[in-house]
């Protein structure tokens, strides 16, 4: 089985609803992203997939929560925009992505700071 890893990062705001705490007012984070997909099969050219074409489907997906409030997003409407959700959120929209190119998403990772992440593995 062969990974491939890269990382990204995103700059946005959001509160968390009914925690308590300091997390309820609006704030905002500098998020990095680590993205893993995962197969067995090379390409032709000996790769699992080009960094260059997962940093592409990982920027376009980004590119959406970037300085963004993101309590505002379809996507986290009636749910907290926690860095539970946001990971999720990532790894479903990149597994749109690579499914044709019979590339699976092994993980997402997503930071809130250099101290905080969280992972989100699919079921399989």
């Amino acid at each position: 089985m062969y990974e491939v890893k890269i990382r990204k990062s995103f700059s946005a705001a959001h509160l968390l609803r009914e925690i308590g705490g300091k997390c309820e007012a609006l704030h905002g984070h500098n998020f990095d992203v680590e993205v893993t997909v995962a197969g067995e099969k090379l390409n032709a050219e000996g790769l699992l997939i080009d960094f260059r074409v997962l940093k592409n489907c990982t920027e376009e997906i980004l590119e959406t929560l970037d300085h963004k409030h993101l309590n505002e997003i379809d996507c986290f409407r009636g749910i907290n925009p926690s860095s539970e959700n946001i990971a999720r959120y990532i790894y479903e929209a990149i597994e749109q992505k690579t499914d044709p190119l019979n590339i699976s998403v092994a993980s997402v990772t997503v930071w809130e700071s250099e101290n905080s992440s969280v992972t989100y593995r699919a079921k399989k």
